[in-house]
C-alpha cells in the first residue's frame, strides 16, 4: 500500500507480491516525435496512445504557440494535430517552455533553426536551465544555425535566429537520439543532402517515423550508424500507434523478478531493438521473461511482456549497451542490490546530466537504505546479497528515481517514506496507483 498526495511524502509498505496485467503509458520518445513531425507535416496527424506526461504536454504547449493546433492531450483519447507544413510555424509572440523537457528543448533548436528570418527563445524550469545544450546546438552550427545562450550557448535560455541552412556531414560525439534528432530535422529544411554518424547506434525511432510521413531518409553503415536526409520531400500526416515504454515497463520486469511470489504482464510493450538493452541485462542476470503476442504496430515490433520471480546473478555491461537502455540504469541498479554478488555497470557517465546526476542520487538514496555502492565517474560498483532496510526517501525531483525507490522500498526490511514522488508523472503519472492495484 502506498499513501500520499502531491507534495506530500509518500509512505510505502514493504513486502507482499505484485500479481496480474499492466499496461504502461505510451513510449515518451515516440509522443514527443509524432507531435513534431505531425506539427510539420502537410494535412492531419492522429495519435493514439500518446503519453498524456508532463513533457510531451510541454513539447504540445510549445508547437501550439507557433500556430499548430493540436486537440487535449488527455488518457484515452486520441490526439489529433493539424499540421502546418515544413516552413509554417511562425515566431511566437513568448518564450518557449520546454518545462522539465530535455528532449523537447533539444528537438526544438534542430526544428527552429532552418525557420529563415524567425526568432525564438526557449527556456524551462530550473533543472533544465542546468542541463547541457551545446551538444546539440555545435553540430547544428555546422549547418549554419545560430543558436545562442547563456554559458557560450550550453545553458537556456536559448535564443534561436532562424537561418538558411546548408547540407552537412555531421559526426556526433555521443549516441544520442535527441543529438541525431535534432540534426535530422534541421536537415529537412537544408539546401543539400545531410548525413548524421553516430560512435554507435542509438534509438532509432526518428528515422522510422520521418520515412514514415515521407521524408527522403536512408540509413545504412555498420549497426545502421549513418543517416542521410535528402531535403525536398513534403511530410503527410499519419496516423500513428504509440506502444507502451519500454522504460516504464522495466519497473515492473525488474520487480516482478525481485519481489517472491510475483508474476506481471506487461501489455503492449516497444520492443524496437535500439531499447531492448533491459531485456538482454535481464536475461544475463537469469531473469524469467517471456515475449508473448509479437506483432508490428506503425513499423514499431511490439509485443506483451511477462515475468515472474527468481533468483538473480549479478551483472556487468558497459558503453556498448549504453545507448539501448540508459534510462534503465536506475532501476538496473536496484535490481544489483538483490543479486548475490558484484554487478558492474560502466560507461554510464551520460547519466550525470539527465534530470538528475542519476549516478550520484542512486548511490546517495540506495546508501541510505544500506545498499554497499561505489560511485565512479562513469558508473557504480554495487555488491548484492545483504537487506535493504526501509528508510527516508527522496526522489530529489527525478522521475525515474521516484519509481525505482518504489521497487526498493518492496524489498526493503520496513517501511519507507519516499519525498517528491509525485516527480514519477513526469513519465508515468498513474505509476502509483498501478502499484497498488498489482499488490497482491
Amino acid at each position: 500500500m502506498v499513501s500520499g498526495s502531491n507534495g506530500s511524502p509518500r509512505d510505502l509498505k514493504a513486502g507482499g507480491s505484485l500479481c496480474g496485467r499492466v499496461r504502461v503509458p505510451g513510449d515518451k520518445s515516440i509522443s514527443h516525435r509524432a507531435l513534431l513531425f505531425g506539427a510539420i507535416a502537410e494535412g492531419t496527424t492522429t495519435i493514439d496512445g500518446l503519453l498524456p506526461a508532463e513533457d510531451p504536454i510541454s513539447t504540445a504547449a510549445c508547437l501550439r504557440l507557433m500556430g499548430t493546433s493540436i486537440s487535449p492531450i488527455k488518457s484515452d483519447q486520441i490526439v489529433t494535430v493539424e499540421g502546418v507544413g515544413l516552413d509554417g510555424l511562425r515566431e511566437p509572440a513568448g518564450i518557449l517552455d520546454c518545462g522539465n523537457s530535455g528532449t523537447t528543448m533539444r528537438l526544438m533548436l534542430g526544428l527552429l533553426a532552418g525557420r529563415v528570418g524567425r526568432h525564438f527563445v526557449l527556456s524551462g524550469d530550473a533543472s533544465l536551465q542546468k542541463r547541457p545544450m551545446n551538444r546539440v546546438g555545435h553540430p547544428l552550427s555546422l549547418l549554419g544555425a545560430d543558436v545562442r545562450g547563456r554559458d557560450h550557448g550550453n545553458l537556456a535560455p536559448l535564443a534561436v535566429q532562424g537561418q538558411k541552412l546548408r547540407g552537412a556531414v555531421v559526426g556526433t560525439p555521443v549516441a544520442s537520439a535527441q543529438v541525431k534528432s535534432a540534426i535530422l530535422l534541421a536537415a529537412l529544411t537544408a539546401d543539400g543532402p545531410t548525413s548524421v554518424i553516430e560512435p554507435a547506434r542509438s534509438r532509432d525511432h526518428s528515422e522510422r517515423m520521418l520515412k514514415a510521413f515521407g521524408a527522403d531518409l536512408e540509413v545504412g553503415g555498420e549497426m545502421g550508424r549513418h543517416i542521410m536526409v535528402r531535403p525536398g520531400a513534403s511530410l503527410t500526416g499519419q496516423h500513428v500507434i504509440v506502444p507502451g515504454d519500454i522504460s516504464s515497463a522495466a519497473f515492473w520486469l525488474v520487480a516482478g523478478a525481485l519481489v517472491p511470489g510475483s508474476k506481471i504482464t506487461v501489455e503492449n510493450v516497444g520492443l524496437n531493438p535500439t531499447r531492448t538493452g533491459v531485456l538482454e541485462v535481464l536475461e544475463q542476470m537469469g531473469a524469467s521473461i517471456e515475449v508473448l503476442n509479437r506483432r508490428d504496430v506503425a513499423g514499431e515490433p511490439v509485443g506483451d511482456l511477462r515475468v515472474s520471480h527468481g533468483p538473480l546473478r549479478p551483472f556487468d555491461f558497459g558503453e556498448e549497451l549504453m545507448p539501448r537502455l540508459v534510462d534503465e540504469v536506475p532501476i538496473l541498479s536496484v535490481a544489483a542490490c538483490f543479486c548475490d554478488g558484484e554487478s558492474r555497470i560502466r560507461g554510464a557517465a551520460e547519466l550525470r546530466v539527465k534530470e538528475t546526476d542519476r549516478l550520484a542520487v542512486m548511490a546517495r538514496q540506495l546508501k541510505l537504505m544500506g545498499a554497499d555502492i561505489d560511485e565512479h565517474s562513469d558508473g557504480l560498483t554495487i555488491r548484492g546479497g545483504q537487506s535493504l532496510r526501509g528508510t527516508e526517501l527522496d526522489s530529489e525531483t527525478d522521475h525515474r528515481v521516484a519509481m525505482s525507490l518504489a521497487i526498493a522500498g518492496l524489498m526493503a526490511e520496513g517501511d519507507s517514506r519516499i519525498t517528491r514522488s509525485e516527480a514519477a508523472a513526469v513519465s508515468y503519472p498513474t505509476f502509483w496507483d498501478d502499484l497498488d492495484r498489482l499488490r497482491c
